[in-house]
C-alpha cells in the first residue's frame, strides 16, 4: 500500500474494509476457540502469568488459522489481565524462553563453517532468529493483535531500563513494528471539524507541545482557514493517529508562539500566505517509540501544501528548546563568570516578568542559546537539543533564535524561553541532510553563527547557509 492523500482513500471505504476484516478475524478466532473447547485462563493472579506463558508454547506449536487465531486472541487476553509485577514475569520468560533454538543453531553454525555458501547462509539467518518473532508474528493474526502488541511493547518500555535481557527482546519488538508501521503503509489524513469526534478527542489528548485547553481551543486549531493539521493512520489502528502536525499559514516567519494560538487572532488572508508553520508536531503512541514516523509525515504535508497552496515560499517550525536549561546546568561550573551569572538568573522563572531583566540578558542568553545549538554534543556527536537532531536530520536549516518566544511555565523552565525557526528550504533538504549524517554538520543561517562569534566561540564548523 502507498502513502496517500485522505482524497485517494475515501474514509467511508476505508472504514469498512477495516470493518470487514476484523470482523472476519474475530470470526476465525471465535470458531477457533470452539473448535479448542478451552476455558478461561486461571484468575488466581499467581497462577496468571504461568498461564499466559503456556499459552504462548501453544501458539508457537498451532498450524490451523482458526485455532491460531483463538490461541494467540487468547494469550493476548491473557496478557491484558496481568498486574504489572505478572507483565513482568512475563517479558522475562519471553527474554529466556524465547530465543533462538540453540540446537538448532549450533548446528547451522557448524554447516556455515564447513561450507559457506547461500544455503547455509540462509539456514543460519533464520536459525538465529529468536522464537519471540514468530510469536509476535502470530500475536498480530489475532483480532484487535497489532493494537495489543503495541500496548505492550508500551509496558515493556517500562520495564527495560537496566535490563540487558528484556533490551533484547525490545529490540524484536522493535524490528518487527518498524516493518509492520513502515511507510509504505501510512495514510494521510487532514483532521477538520468534520472529522469524528473520536479522533478529535484522541488529538486532544496526544497534543504533547502545546496542550489544547477545550474543544474551542481545538476548534480555533484546524477550523480556521489559515490553519491545517494533519495526521497519519495505520489500516490496523484506523482511528489512533500514530502522529500528526498542526499548521499555521502567516505572511512572515513567526517568532513567538502566543500570537498563534490566541482563539480571538484575527484569521490571515490566504492569498497573501506565503509561510506555512509547523508549530507542533505530536507522537501519539508510546509503543511505537523509536520508530520514526515525522520526517515522512512533514515532507508529505509540504507536499500536500505545496499542491493546495502553490504561492508558498516558506516551510519553518517553530520549536520548542526542552534540553536548554538542562544543559546550562550542567555546564554552570565551566562556564565563564558572566555566563554563571546569567544561568543563575534564568533558574528564577520570575525573571521574565521584572520590568528590566528580560532585556538586560537578553544578549547574554542568544548567545549561551548559539553556544548550546552549534557546539553541545551528545555522545555520539549530534546536538544535545532532541528538537534540533529531528529537524536538522530531516534537512532542514538553523534559521533564527527566538528570545521569549514561549513565556509559558514550562517553556520557561525548560528552555528559557525560547524558541527556534528550522528552516525548510526545498533545494537545500538533501544537502543539509547528507552533510548532518555523514559529516554531523549543522546547517545554520548567518544570523544564528553571528551570535556565536559575539561570544567568542567558534569551536565548531557550521556549514554555510544564508540568512531571509
Amino acid at each position: 500500500m502507498s502513502l496517500v492523500s485522505q482524497d485517494w482513500f475515501p474514509r467511508l471505504g476505508q472504514s469498512m474494509n477495516t470493518a470487514f476484516f476484523s470482523d472476519l478475524l474475530a470470526s476465525i478466532s471465535e470458531r477457533g476457540r470452539t473448535l479448542l473447547g478451552r476455558k478461561e485462563i486461571d484468575v488466581d493472579p499467581t497462577r496468571r502469568a504461568a498461564g499466559v506463558i503456556d499459552l504462548c508454547e501453544a501458539v508457537l506449536s498451532g498450524r490451523g488459522e482458526a485455532s491460531g487465531a483463538a490461541l494467540a486472541s487468547e494469550a493476548l487476553d491473557g496478557y491484558a489481565r496481568l498486574d504489572p509485577p505478572s507483565r513482568l514475569t512475563f517479558f522475562e520468560a519471553l527474554a529466556e524462553r524465547f530465543g533462538p533454538d540453540p540446537e538448532r543453531l549450533a548446528q547451522a553454525v557448524e554447516d556455515w563453517r564447513a561450507d559457506p555458501c547461500g544455503r547455509t547462509g540462509t539456514e543460519l539467518h533464520f536459525a538465529a532468529e529468536p522464537r519471540r518473532q514468530e510469536l509476535f508474528r502470530r500475536f498480530n493474526r489475532a483480532p484487535g493483535g497489532t493494537a495489543s502488541l503495541v500496548r505492550m511493547r508500551q509496558d515493556l518500555l517500562d520495564f527495560k531500563a537496566g535490563r540487558e535481557d528484556l533490551i533484547t527482546v525490545d529490540r524484536d519488538f522493535g524490528h518487527l513494528l518498524a516493518s509492520w508501521f513502515n511507510r509504505g503503509f501510512l495514510v494521510l489524513r487532514r483532521i477538520d471539524w468534520s472529522t469524528s469526534a473520536s479522533v478529535l478527542e484522541k488529538i486532544i489528548r496526544y497534543e504533547a507541545v502545546h496542550a489544547i485547553r477545550d474543544w474551542d481551543d481545538l476548534r480555533s486549531r484546524i477550523d480556521p482557514v489559515d490553519r491545517r493539521c494533519y495526521a497519519f493512520f495505520h489500516p490496523a489502528l484506523i482511528d489512533d493517529p500514530l502522529i500528526f502536525v498542526e499548521v499555521a499559514l502567516t505572511e512572515q516567519i513567526p517568532g513567538a508562539i502566543a500570537p498563534l494560538l490566541s482563539t480571538s487572532r484575527p484569521v490571515a488572508d490566504l492569498s497573501k500566505a506565503r509561510t506555512a508553520v509547523f508549530y507542533s508536531i505530536s507522537n501519539c503512541q508510546r509503543g511505537l517509540d523509536g520508530i520514526s514516523f515525522g520526517n515522512f509525515l512533514i515532507k508529505q504535508v509540504v507536499e500536500e501544501l505545496r499542491r493546495e497552496l502553490p504561492q508558498l515560499e516558506n516551510f519553518v517550525t517553530l520549536s520548542p528548546v526542552p534540553g536548554f536549561m538542562k544543559w546550562l546546568s550542567s555546564e554552570a561550573q565551566a562556564l565563564p563568570e558572566e555566563d554563571r551569572d546569567i544561568a543563575n538568573a534564568l533558574a528564577n522563572p520570575a525573571w521574565a516578568g521584572e520590568p528590566t531583566r528580560p532585556e538586560a540578558l537578553r544578549k547574554g542568553v542568544e548567545n549561551l542559546a548559539a553556544e548550546y545549538f552549534l557546539n553541545a554534543k551528545a555522545a555520539n556527536g549530534r546536538p544535545r537539543d532532541p528538537v534540533a537532531r529531528f529537524h536538522l536530520g530531516n534537512g532542514a536549516r538553523l534559521e533564527r533564535i527566538n528570545y521569549l518566544g514561549d513565556l509559558s511555565p514550562k517553556a520557561l523552565r525548560d528552555g528559557a524561553g525560547l524558541m527556534v525557526n528550522y528552516l525548510y528550504v526545498l533545494d537545500e533538504i538533501e544537502a543539509n541532510h547528507e552533510a548532518y549524517a555523514n559529516k554531523k554538520e549543522v546547517a545554520a543561517s548567518t544570523a544564528v553563527r553571528r551570535m556565536l562569534r559575539g561570544n567568542g566561540r567558534s569551536r565548531l564548523q557550521v556549514s554555510s547557509g544564508s540568512s531571509n
